[in-house]
């Protein structure tokens, strides 16, 4: 299923959370954290300014980028992924 967000949202595809700790205890599904790293993979044309002209997001398709951790509204496609939608504001940072 193609989605193409519109104004200055995103589609993320977050990362999978970690199954093992840094000292090496498995983590049960049930204990492990929200993940907050995804991968954009659609961006929206960007935000409409007060004087009628268009910002282009600073984000593009293919980039790392950390969120909120309540951040975003999530989907699922009928594929079975699970993506979030939210505004370009709502992203911290960009992973180089």
């Amino acid at each position: 299923m193609k989605i193409q967000p519109l104004g200055d949202r995103v589609i993320i595809k977050p990362l999978e959370a970690e199954a093992k700790t840094k000292g090496g205890i498995v983590l049960p599904d049930t204990a492990k954290e929200k993940p907050q790293e995804g991968e954009v993979i659609a961006v929206g044309k960007g935000k409409m300014l007060e004087n009628g002209t268009i910002k282009a997001p600073e984000v593009k398709t293919g980039d790392k980028v950390l969120y909120g951790k309540y951040s975003g509204n999530e989907i699922t496609t009928k594929e079975g992924d699970e993506l979030l939608i939210m505004k370009e504001e709502d992203i911290l940072a960009i992973v180089k």
